[in-house]
């Protein structure tokens, strides 16, 4: 059981003379418990504290051989304490434990001397043997400040102490050459004793280190202003070994106590000569912290740099495009599909296709230009000394050529192309966030035209751009202001002619632009979060009018509804419907709810468990622009659907009423064996009408037979087939948004 926070463990008056105490110093009292449980028992004295200034109170009443210092405090942060420790001078070695993932917090530790960093999650071993070696380092060099002042009876010891120290410890002589060195040399370096004693330092120091090391091998001051944590590299001696890394500190006998200078009583002064120092290896750490800053700065997925660095380069280009006034261009690219492939078939082949994009792209480039990812499946790139505009257009050119050939994951052959705006410094702007917004908004130029292409950043681009945050902010007054309607395309039995059911399209009554209709803001509202809420007035809105049109006499028809891929993710979209069903007292039979092949295919199991639970409410499912997407039919007959819908851009190629057109053929005949209804959309010629009818395909809609209607004209329409006179239909009350 941890003892109270603060209270030492109870030990015996003698045993608290020889025990390291130990601070631990955490805000979490589950770590704080647990870590105290791992090291009760293994002969520490242990102190608790569950904040900053709780643990700085311990610190200036005990003294600790070690503190296990959490960063991250609710008070007092962890760097304050090491700073209050290092002010103080209190002699405590520090071992951070830190959940922190950014490198800064690593060396600000670092640098106030902590003996080692643990990111947390730590392994059990690696605590327990890193405050193993801190106490014992602490041991050591305690011993060596003891022998340094014992050295004439204590020399045998000494010498063992030393030979065993997990640093290489020397002496030089006025000349620079070894009058002692420990084993440790040869454990890491492979130089004997007897082949560096009388030897002058160079022998052991890197070619392009010696300057550095002239002055800290040749150190003579004392006290603080001797040299401390200088870096060299010394070469090992076997043949093809590499290079290792040592953090020096040097220092002159005097500051260990030693008395390396020799008393001159003529001129009663102490006469340097020699040096003492101890090298540590660092080489293991030098590689993590490269690893880290290289980490710190590229995009780990593609090895590229990340958003960071590539500001960095960016700032750096501008200023040289300054200097020397010259252009630079900044490309702003977007993979085009990209989402599809990633939803149909799965991230980990998203990440593969985004690696293989990133391939290419790099192919592309000249020396000194740089690509960066900026997240997702975007991408920068900074074109320094650009002679002309025709340079980035012919890079850009390039980029759109190498992405068109088909991309290979695992045997799934996909084809994805991009949308590329370019702005050019310093004619589209001189600051950094100026060029990447002007060349984002030229990508989204071409996105709106088509994509697959590249766009020059222009003034008057900016106004477009205005123009979609402006149609974002008046799409949720819409929804405030009850400006949404419902149209209604009817669905046409091309043997009887009567309408047997009709598809729900939502239009915007705008104030200025006038009637919209749903391609024109339906993907804002996917972009900006409005799917959800507009989709909950579009349940509430067609069950009202269903309500009028039974009146009408239309109990007959099947209503159609579009369901959004987000609004089927969301979990209570079931419940949305049954409410709403029961609210007006809809039939669920009257509902069918429309709903892309791609959603099936991306979480399969998922769609089918939403999909049974609307059948089970007794609402048909129905695959719009069924073929457009990745199909897979080993999963379309475990799905419950009841309705396969012909896309428009099939029948669009209908010319011919005699022609052969296999791939609507193919549709019909799937349609056919699995016992399905089967709708044809966008029907525009009685050319298409009779080939379609001739082949199979009975129910149709498009301009052929109508165009969407609002709500009373569809109930006009409705009671004239049926022979009656046209009567006034009410104004329907606005449809509430669902909570």
């Amino acid at each position: 059981m941890t003892p109270a926070a603060g209270e030492p463990t109870q030990i015996s008056q003698s045993e608290t003379v020889t025990l390291p105490r130990i601070l631990l110093v955490d805000d979490e009292p589950r770590l704080l418990s647990s870590l105290y449980e791992l090291l009760r028992g293994r002969d520490y004295n242990l102190v608790t504290a569950t904040c900053g200034s709780e643990a700085l109170a311990h610190l200036s009443k005990m003294r600790f051989d070690l503190v296990l210092l959490d960063l991250r405090l609710p008070d007092v942060s962890g760097h304050q304490i090491m700073d209050f420790i290092n002010d103080k001078g209190i002699d405590a070695d520090v071992i951070v434990m830190s959940g922190e993932v950014g490198i800064d917090a690593a060396i600000g530790a670092l640098k106030r001397g902590a003996y080692d960093y643990l990111r947390k999650p730590y392994s059990r071993e690696e605590l327990l043997k890193t405050v193993a070696n801190a106490l014992q380092r602490r041991r050591l060099e305690m011993a060596n400040r003891r022998i340094a002042s014992q050295l004439e009876t204590s020399e045998k010891l000494y010498r063992y102490l030393v030979d065993s120290s997990p640093d290489i410890i020397y002496t030089l002589n006025h000349e620079g050459k070894f009058t002692f060195i420990n084993d440790r040399a040869y454990q890491l370096l492979g130089f004997s004793r007897d082949e560096l004693i009388g030897k002058h330092y160079s022998i052991l120091v890197h070619e392009e280190d010696l300057e550095r090391a002239r002055y800290v091998f040749n150190e003579r001051r004392v006290d603080e202003r001797a040299s401390r944590n200088v870096e060299l590299r010394l070469k090992y001696h076997s043949g093809g070994g590499q290079d290792r890394t040592f953090n020096n500190t040097l220092m002159t006998i005097s500051l260990n106590s030693i008395g390396m200078h020799v008393p001159d009583l003529e001129v009663k002064k102490l006469e340097f000569f020699g040096t003492y120092g101890v090298a540590r290896d660092i080489t293991d750490r030098k590689r993590a912290e490269e690893v880290i800053s290289y980490q710190a700065y590229h995009d780990i997925l593609t090895d590229l740099p990340n958003r960071m660095l590539f500001k960095d380069r960016l700032g750096l280009a501008v200023i040289q495009a300054k200097r020397k006034l010259t252009e630079l261009a900044v490309m702003f690219i977007d993979l085009d599909r990209f989402k599809l492939v990633n939803d149909t078939l799965g991230h980990v082949k998203g990440d593969e296709l985004l690696q293989q994009v990133a391939l290419r792209l790099k192919d592309c480039l000249r020396r000194g230009d740089t690509l960066a990812r900026q997240g997702g499946d975007e991408f920068t790139i900074v074109l320094p000394e650009l002679r002309d505009r025709e340079d980035a257009k012919a890079i850009a050119d390039k980029f759109l050529e190498c992405l068109q050939k088909p991309f290979d994951l695992d045997g799934h052959q996909v084809h994805i192309s991009a949308s590329i705006g370019i702005a050019i410094y310093p004619g589209d702007g001189e600051s950094i966030d100026e060029l990447l917004r002007h060349a984002d908004i030229a990508m989204y130029q071409v996105k709106a035209l088509g994509k697959n292409g590249h766009s020059f950043y222009h003034n008057s681009m900016l106004d477009v751009s205005h123009q979609k945050i402006a149609l974002e902010q008046s799409l949720r007054k819409a929804l405030e202001q009850n400006e949404l309607e419902m149209y209604y395309q009817p669905q046409i039995d091309v043997i009887t002619g009567k309408i047997v059911g009709a598809e729900g399209l939502m239009r915007w009554n705008h104030p200025q632009r006038g009637l919209l209709t749903a391609g024109e803001f339906l993907p804002f509202a996917e972009e900006n979060g409005l799917m959800l809420p507009i989709s909950d007035w579009m349940i509430g809105a067609l069950c009202r009018d269903m309500l009028l049109w039974n009146a009408a006499g239309g109990e007959s028809i099947r209503l159609s509804l579009n369901l959004s891929p987000q609004y089927l993710d969301r979990g209570d979209f079931f419940e949305k419907m049954r409410g709403a069903l029961v609210r007006y007292g809809i039939s669920p039979a009257q509902i069918e709810c429309e709903i892309t092949e791609n959603i099936c295919i991306r979480n399969p199991q998922y769609a089918i468990e939403q999909l049974n639970k609307l059948c089970q409410l007794g609402v048909s499912v129905a695959i719009d622009d069924f073929g457009t997407g990745y199909s897979s039919l080993s999963y379309l007959h475990r799905f419950p659907i009841h309705t396969i819908k012909i896309d428009q851009s099939f029948v669009k190629e209908i010319h011919d009423e005699h022609g052969h057109y296999p791939v609507i053929l193919a549709i019909i005949s799937i349609a056919r064996g699995l016992g399905l209804h089967l709708i044809a959309e966008g029907v525009e010629t009685d050319i298409q009408a009779r080939y379609l009818k001739a082949n199979g395909c009975l129910t149709m809609q498009g301009y052929f037979f109508h165009r969407p209607i609002s709500l009373p004209n569809f109930i006009t329409v409705l009671q004239v087939q049926d022979g009656r006179e046209p009567a006034p239909v009410p104004a329907p009350a606005p449809a509430a948004i669902q909570a």
